[in-house]
């Protein structure tokens, strides 16, 4: 099995180069949300599905990369849970998250990283309104407060 420290090494291998929405490096985002798991009672197998949750959906590793790598069932679950899918409607998407085990949790903290004022900030007027929008109603859909 992969280790946390090379989870996340490989993760940021994988995304090297790739910006967010406000132009910073995508590691930020990765470890801010391995991190809000972490600081929520995530286990190791959430951390590093924290660390992947966005590595299929963005084409910075393949699906069947997961499916072969020595990572826990839990986290390929949990990153499987996390991907988005073309076309798939919020209520799909979140009626998943919430079918797997320990995902909304690190839903979570992806949500509450993207969500962060500060963050937020830096967009333009209606990208940051559309995402807030976005964000309010994944949070809805998943019952969190």
């Amino acid at each position: 099995m992969l280790t946390l420290t090379e989870v996340e090494a490989l993760a940021r291998q994988a995304h090297q180069g790739q910006k967010d929405k406000a132009g910073r490096p995508y590691a930020e985002h990765l470890a801010a949300v391995a991190e809000g798991t972490r600081a929520r009672g995530g286990d190791d197998a959430q951390i590093a599905a924290a660390w992947l949750h966005d590595a299929i959906e963005d084409d910075a590793l393949t699906q069947e990369w997961l499916d072969a790598a020595p990572l826990p069932a839990r986290t390929k679950a949990v990153v499987g849970a996390l991907t988005k899918r073309r076309g798939e409607p919020p209520e799909a998407y979140a009626r998943r998250i919430l079918a797997t085990p320990g995902a909304r949790l690190v839903k979570e903290a992806d949500m509450d990283h993207n969500a962060d004022p500060g963050r937020l900030a830096v967009l333009d007027g209606p990208t940051r309104d559309r995402l807030t929008r976005k964000y309010a109603t994944m949070r809805a859909l998943l019952g969190i407060g």
